[in-house]
């Protein structure tokens, strides 16, 4: 019998064309969190994690045994498959609206890139069809699900900006206006957004509306960031000034400039040089816009530290590098680096370790609420060595992987994989490490040196007295279990900079521009 699944919108599961009872919240919330990663295992410790975060009952074991016992009456026994300490949620091809939706989006946006704007309108209106309301609006009582939701509305937002992209190539820029005039009323920090307002008002005939519309861009930016508006976004007002006939419409649209983004975020503003250090590299290949940021407590302190990044800023553009510094007050700052990388295409978010680490208030905001990868600094700037990283297979080891990949190839360094020599199964990690490295050659064409090390911290650091940098991953319980012996090891005996990365829900740095989710992309599946 056919099972359907739906998340776009509140969460809807047909068994046989009929609606299946999902029984309460928790139980809801569960399959939800299922149903995002659809045909993958996922670990009964981090659907406890997911459904409870830092407080699970003693209980929450067995009431997620209870829920998968629950679902199962609802929608049959191989709806669920146990697998070792996890849960599989089968789904058939075509039976999840998320995958549906991905499709078409991926493909409205290839016919975007080629030039035929036509189709890539009709089949985004079909992907955006698909959607029936918030992402889980009946699940907005379950803090769990927010992170979840939050990268699908994002999902969709990108969604909708390309099909108006497409309706400007195709003359239909008075038809959009009213539609662009919301989303920067609910996105004021995107600058696509407002590329795209710009540009519809431009083709309309509302040249002065459209230059107001750039300034009211720059004073938002200005006046909450402290940050002037991207080159790109700059170079088409300056278009408009002068008429330039690139902006009237062509048969392919280059409406939309905007780049993705490396956002540097300093706690310390002291910090920002070995950010900058580590992030710089990783803008030019592929290329990235490079935003450094810090905030201040004091209105008093923003001249000073505005003129160091400034000066930062400078040596970093004259090494050929596109970056933007910005410098504001804030008293919640990881919230506010936080809903930068929402409101613009950042890959990495690079912070500063704080004295606390993972009990500073600051660095939890900040690690609950950006979307994409986030890698706290530890140590400094990177110094001349092999970039390192210790793997395990777990979920959050490919995250670093990705990222030590990247840094390794940005630095021309060597990559490390760091494995056990022996492992609870009495063999060692190197049939494990040869796996990630053909994954890393395969997806990135990185390749990879394995290193078998003792199974304990000691030994870790002696690899890392060697390394120019290490790379390791937090794990999906990091709120709960801290650190752990290994990574609290590097963090307090730097002796190399050490990056600790939170893998977030946007794809990483390397992956292809169609991969809008870690659903399309991961170098584990590559």
């Amino acid at each position: 019998m056919s099972v359907e699944y739906r998340v776009l919108g509140p969460l809807e599961v047909s068994v046989g064309g009929r609606p299946a009872p999902l029984g309460a919240p928790k139980q809801r919330a569960m399959l939800a969190l299922l149903a995002c990663r659809p045909n993958t295992l996922v670990p009964a410790a981090q659907l406890v994690d997911g459904l409870w975060g830092e407080s699970p009952p003693g209980s929450a074991a067995n009431l997620v045994q209870g829920y998968v016992s629950g679902l199962r009456k609802a929608l049959g026994k191989e709806a669920i498959e146990t697998q070792g300490a996890g849960y599989v949620l089968r789904v058939e091809v075509g039976a999840l609206d998320l995958q549906r939706f991905e499709e078409l989006a991926r493909e409205g946006s290839g016919a975007l890139e080629r030039g035929d704007a036509a189709t890539a309108s009709t089949v985004l209106r079909e992907a955006l069809a698909l959607w029936r309301g918030p992402a889980l609006a009946d699940l907005a009582d379950e803090p769990a699900l927010d992170p979840v939701a939050g990268r699908l509305e994002e999902l969709r937002l990108l969604a909708l900006e390309r099909r108006i992209e497409a309706d400007l190539a195709l003359g239909r820029h008075a038809d959009v206006v009213g539609e662009l005039e919301r989303l920067v009323a609910d996105h004021p920090l995107r600058e696509r957004t407002r590329g795209l307002q710009m540009t519809a008002l431009y083709r309309s005939g509302r040249q002065a509306e459209a230059l107001e519309a750039f300034r009211s861009a720059r004073s938002t930016l200005v006046g909450e960031l402290g940050i002037e508006p991207s080159s790109w976004l700059t170079e088409l007002h300056g278009a408009m000034l002068r008429h330039d006939p690139s902006l009237e419409p062509a048969e392919a649209p280059p409406v939309s400039h905007a780049s993705r983004s490396i956002l540097a975020a300093a706690f310390a503003p002291e910090s920002a040089a070995a950010l900058a250090a580590i992030a710089g590299p990783l803008t030019r290949e592929p290329p990235r816009e490079l935003l450094l940021l810090t905030t201040v407590v004091s209105p008093s302190d923003l001249t000073a530290t505005g003129r160091q990044v400034n000066e930062l800023r400078a040596s970093l553009v004259a090494d050929g590098i596109d970056a933007r510094a910005a410098v504001f007050t804030s008293v919640a700052p990881g919230a506010d680096m936080a809903r930068l990388a929402r409101e613009h295409d950042v890959d990495l978010l690079l912070v500063d370790a704080p004295d606390g680490l993972l009990e500073d208030a600051r660095l939890l905001a900040l690690l609950d609420q950006a979307p994409c990868d986030v890698g706290i600094v530890v140590g400094g700037a990177p110094r001349d060595g092999p970039v390192v990283v210790p793997f395990t297979g777990a979920e959050h080891d490919w995250a670093a992987v990705e990222l030590g990949a990247w840094l390794a190839r940005a630095q021309e360094a060597v990559l490390r994989l760091a494995g056990a020599a022996v492992g609870v199964d009495g063999r060692d990690a190197s049939r494990l490490l040869a796996h990630a490295s053909i994954a890393v050659q395969r997806a990135l064409g990185v390749p990879a040196e394995p290193v078998l090390i003792a199974p304990d911290p000691a030994a870790l650091v002696d690899v890392a007295k060697e390394a120019g940098l290490v790379v390791v991953g937090l794990t999906e319980r990091w709120r709960r279990d801290g650190l752990g012996p290994a990574r609290t090891a590097l963090a307090t005996q730097p002796f190399a900079a050490t990056v600790l990365v939170r893998r977030g829900v946007r794809p990483g740095g390397l992956a292809p521009r169609d991969s809008d989710t870690r659903y399309t992309w991961t170098i584990a599946a590559g």
